[in-house]
């Protein structure tokens, strides 16, 4: 794995060649905080950089968690930024909150069809388990992910019991190139099993609804977190059996953490851009402290018109 941060000189030779997409796909879990505010810089910065376009996406498939407030907030702290998508921006949100094509709890009918397919395929089984079920089968240390050790695979448990379904994770070795990290390779059925792509309240997962809607949008670069590193394997490989052919990259960038590494979250209750703009902080000022925390840049502002500086001519 290449760790060095000369990565942004590769970028030129790496990414496609012409016009290409990219997403900023917040989770409206919670207020957006610097940790969101390093990942838009990098998909801001990289797309306008390099020729590529942004798509704003809002990631709300857990209807548990996410909050209309948190969307308004998000929209809001976009347009504060100067951040503006070429696709989907804010007021294309507020004006559809029913039908927009890039809100996930509007996308039941695109979720279903993609199951359906894998369904027809064979693919795709009912689990009664639940991840207490799955914690107490497979011992597995704090933050360490627990495999799914196939219970129901050929329990042939009834399909009225559960909304839960399962994809068949075959056991190969997917290979990819990080455009930041180098060559990698990841066995998803070793990392997490079979694929959890609806749960037992009939609710989308994240790791199936972001590999259908990319499929959607025609997303050919995904920038985003190493904490979703490990993801990368098992999206590749549902990808490719939900029929993807248009060759997708992606770039995981480093985390904002905590003294003790623990990184940034909505969890945690770390700062939000909004008590920050509360706090008399300016959008260019926050963009350059993100920028600085994430080693991009040592200047005191930033415009975001300028935010492609910090990746062109490196």
């Amino acid at each position: 794995m290449r760790t060095s941060e000369d990565w942004r000189s590769g970028l030129p030779h790496l990414l496609p060649a012409g016009g290409w997409r990219t997403r900023f796909a917040p989770a409206p879990t919670g207020y957006l905080h610097l940790g969101h505010l390093v990942n838009a810089l990098h998909v801001w910065g990289i797309a306008r950089a390099f020729g590529g376009t942004v798509v704003l996406r809002i990631e709300d498939h857990d209807r548990t968690r996410c909050r209309p407030e948190y969307e308004h907030a998000l929209l809001d702290d976009l347009e504060w930024l100067g951040l503006t998508p070429d696709l989907y921006d804010a007021p294309s949100f507020r004006a559809d909150t029913e039908r927009h094509p890039a809100r996930q709890s509007n996308q039941d009918a695109r979720y279903g069809a993609a199951l359906d397919r894998l369904s027809a395929c064979g693919l795709v089984y009912p689990c009664r388990c639940t991840r207490r079920d799955i914690a107490q089968l497979v011992p597995h240390s704090p933050g360490e992910e627990a495999r799914y050790p196939g219970t129901c695979r050929d329990a042939m448990v009834p399909t009225a019991e559960t909304f839960a379904r399962r994809v068949r994770v075959s056991d190969e070795c997917i290979r990819f190139h990080d455009l930041r990290l180098g060559a990698l390779e990841q066995r998803p059925q070793q990392q997490g099993g079979d694929l959890l792509v609806r749960d037992r309240h009939a609710q989308w997962t994240y790791q199936f609804a972001v590999v259908v809607d990319d499929m959607a949008h025609d997303i050919d670069v995904v920038i985003r977190g190493e904490d979703l590193l490990p993801s990368t394997g098992r999206q590749l490989q549902l990808a490719a059996r939900l029929g993807r052919t248009r060759p997708l990259r992606f770039l995981h960038h480093t985390l904002l953490v905590h003294p003790d590494g623990s990184k940034l979250s909505k969890a945690t209750h770390d700062t939000s851009l909004r008590d920050l703009r509360a706090g008399g902080a300016t959008a260019a000022r926050l963009l350059a402290e993100a920028a600085r925390r994430a080693g991009l840049s040592d200047v005191e502002t930033i415009e975001s018109r300028d935010v492609a500086s910090l990746f062109a001519g490196n």
